[in-house]
């Protein structure tokens, strides 16, 4: 099996540094990344917070799509309640036609943020996972041009009308989304560095009932998973701790504070952390070159894909860089 390598860029900010140093860093990453042979660049939205400068992936991509010439660009995802069904089919139209053949939509329910940003991002979302699926059906439509209800029986075109359209993922944590990108013939994309259990059985559901579509005539999977990599020692264990720190520092919601590694390095984790972070550590693979091939080749096979989706956080913007370059010597 040949694995195809993607990367899903949350676009961190940095203790010391900015946003726009964020920003800046995630148009280098996309170049590079283009030149090493990566499939796809996906970018998340997120609200909020200062620890992440992404909150609009579909502007992200327009500038991207200039800055490349073969990746493949996409939303990792747009949270679809957050926003109306024509207005992302717009944009993603107009993408689409900027950059024929290489645009993703992936689509969440997620809020990307807390619910009170949600609602004041859209004052009609009802957090009702029904509407959801509606929403889905709608930008559907729009990107086929077929009556439905929510053009409006195909009264309300969403322009740009172009002959192709943009490949639609579903993204999930849960499994929950692997019925619904089965039904309409969507990709599946599932977030292991969300929740590192229940791949396997998400993608055997899909797979099983996946109705072709025009998009998809066969079903298409990644797994998204958190990694690192390098030939340093001290920076795979540094990685491993800032990582694990990371992840209890959000399951206790403590989600917007900037720290190095240099801050937490003395941190001792409790007994009750440590057995915590036995769940945690399923999240991501972080380790040296043979470490990581192996991890990620077994990841793959054992969980029924052959697409591997990386979103990496390091102290330097050069780590971050290498950790990407040493990944794609061993599979690209």
């Amino acid at each position: 099996m040949q694995l195809k390598l993607s990367i899903l860029d949350q676009t961190p900010v940095r203790k010391g540094f900015t946003a726009m140093d964020s920003v800046n860093e995630t148009v280098k990453l996309a170049r590079m990344a283009d030149g090493l042979g990566y499939t796809r660049y996906w970018l998340s939205e997120h609200h909020n917070t200062i620890t992440l400068a992404g909150a609009s992936p579909e502007i992200f991509m327009a500038r991207l799509g200039a800055e490349t010439s073969r990746i493949r660009l996409g939303s990792g995802g747009i949270m679809l309640p957050n926003h109306s069904a024509l207005k992302v089919a717009e944009d993603f139209r107009l993408l689409e036609a900027m950059y024929p053949n290489r645009i993703d939509l992936g689509v969440g329910r997620a809020p990307g943020g807390d619910r009170a940003t949600s609602r004041l991002l859209n004052p009609s979302n009802q957090f009702d996972p029904q509407e959801y699926v509606r929403q889905i059906q709608d930008v559907l439509d729009f990107f086929s041009e077929h009556a439905g209800a929510g053009n409006m029986d195909g009264r309300i075109l969403a322009i740009p009308s172009i002959p192709t359209s943009p490949d639609m993922w579903a993204l999930t944590s849960s499994g929950e989304s692997a019925f619904i990108a089965a039904h309409f013939g969507m990709g599946l994309s599932y977030a292991k560095f969300i929740n590192p259990t229940g791949a396997a059985e998400a993608i055997e559901i899909y797979r099983e009932k996946f109705r072709p579509s025009e998009i998809f005539p066969e079903p298409q999977t990644s797994i998204g998973i958190f990694g690192f990599c390098s030939n340093d020692p001290e920076k795979v264990e540094q990685a491993k701790k800032l990582y694990n720190y990371r992840l209890l520092s959000f399951e206790k919601g403590d989600f917007n504070r900037l720290y190095s590694f240099d801050d937490i390095k003395d941190y001792q984790f409790t007994a009750a952390e440590k057995q915590r972070l036995k769940f945690h550590e399923g999240r991501y693979i972080i380790g040296n070159s043979d470490y990581v091939k192996e991890k990620m080749t077994a990841l793959a096979t054992g969980e029924g894909t052959n697409e591997i989706i990386v979103a990496t956080f390091a102290d330097s913007q050069e780590d971050r860089l290498e950790s990407y370059r040493l990944m794609a010597k061993i599979f690209l």
